[in-house]
């Protein structure tokens, strides 16, 4: 199953088939663990926010690993039995199913105050909430200078709302969109009603100029004009209005989505692989993540500090206000055997 979004900011590889190998904090310490990310300026921004200042207020190392999808890593080292890596950041979905496998270890929230603290959604007996980002409707402003589409149903609407859509090749998010566009609240989607939300996807397939594949892929349609309207992550429609094309989005019924901590079963330096994921999800520390990238805090005391204005507050996802009028991705459902079941499914209709 495939729970990750491809790198939003353009994934490097910076030498070795895993990536990026870094190490923050104090060469000396005698205590350290290996963490790991995706890459890119994404995990360059959680350098600066979280790692540094964890490693440094810890006094530990914090060596850093990064790779497109950790989830075979995690299966082959925990099955060797000799696990090298002790902190994931990865889709909410490889966590609870790792967990589930016996992959990730159960976690102590008695240990993790800051986790603890989190709404009982933000987190799971294996995984804490990391960072947010959303799956929204966005627009062109040169198609829609006023009376923009605000909703699912209105991206529904070829009638009132004409023009090029865009939607993404994948169920998670999609399905969500369908069933929001068919009138369900976004507070009662699950469990997904997938027979209707597959019969209200038929409505909108044959309006569907694009389907994408890839974030890179999303904004440049929107960049070039390709499409009037599509699904996309938040962060690359801001990137791209940031360097000037006319496009917007909305958070309303945006689908709210996440990365999350987990460790790994048998991890080398557990107990302070706990300790770290504790600190990393420290309001302040994840208060700095937003003010390097465009992307939500997963902990929501973060909007408490005073650190993040009022003004960028507005525009993350996960800002209290935008997270109301969006509906939480269930992960725990994607990774149960009907979620699995529907991902198997959309390969069959994106052949019909």
């Amino acid at each position: 199953m495939t729970t990750k979004r491809d790198f939003r900011f353009g994934y490097a590889l910076l030498g070795g088939s895993l990536g990026m190998f870094a190490t923050t904090g104090i060469a000396a310490a005698a205590e350290q663990i290996t963490f790991v990310s995706q890459g890119g300026a994404y995990q360059q921004a959680q350098t600066v926010a979280i790692l540094d200042p964890t490693a440094k207020k810890l006094g530990i190392t914090v060596n850093q690993d990064s790779i497109p999808d950790a989830w075979p890593a995690i299966k082959t080292q925990v099955g060797s039995g000799k696990p090298i890596w002790d902190v994931v950041d990865t889709p909410t979905g490889n966590c609870l199913r790792g967990g589930e496998q016996g992959l990730i270890e159960k976690l102590d929230f008695s240990k993790i105050p800051n986790g603890a603290a989190m709404p009982e959604s933000y987190r799971s007996p294996y995984s804490v909430s990391y960072e947010f980002y959303s799956s929204v409707l966005a627009y062109s402003q040169k198609t829609f200078p006023k009376d923009a589409p605000n909703s699912w149903a209105d991206f529904w609407d070829v009638k009132k709302f004409p023009g090029r859509r865009a939607l993404r090749n994948h169920p998670f998010a999609t399905l969500e969109a369908a069933l929001m566009a068919d009138g369900v609240a976004p507070d009662k989607l699950y469990p997904l009603d997938v027979e209707r939300a597959f019969k209200k996807l038929e409505e909108i397939k044959p309006h569907i100029t694009v389907w994408w594949t890839s974030g890179a892929q999303s904004a440049q349609l929107l960049n070039d004009g390709e499409v009037d309207m599509e699904m996309a992550w938040n962060g690359r429609v801001s990137a791209v209005a940031k360097e000037g094309a006319k496009v917007a989005f909305t958070y309303n019924q945006g689908v709210l989505q996440s990365t999350s901590l987990c460790i790994l079963k048998g991890a080398p330096d557990l107990e302070t692989a706990v300790k770290f994921l504790n600190e990393a999800v420290d309001p302040v520390h994840q208060a700095n993540l937003p003010l390097n990238i465009d992307y939500g805090p997963g902990n929501p005391k973060a909007f408490d500090t005073g650190v993040i204005k009022p003004e960028r507050a507005a525009q993350l996802p996960s800002e209290p206000a935008n997270a109301a009028k969006q509906a939480l991705m269930s992960y725990a459902w994607w990774s149960s055997p009907a979620g699995e079941a529907t991902e198997k499914r959309w390969a069959s209709f994106m052949q019909k």
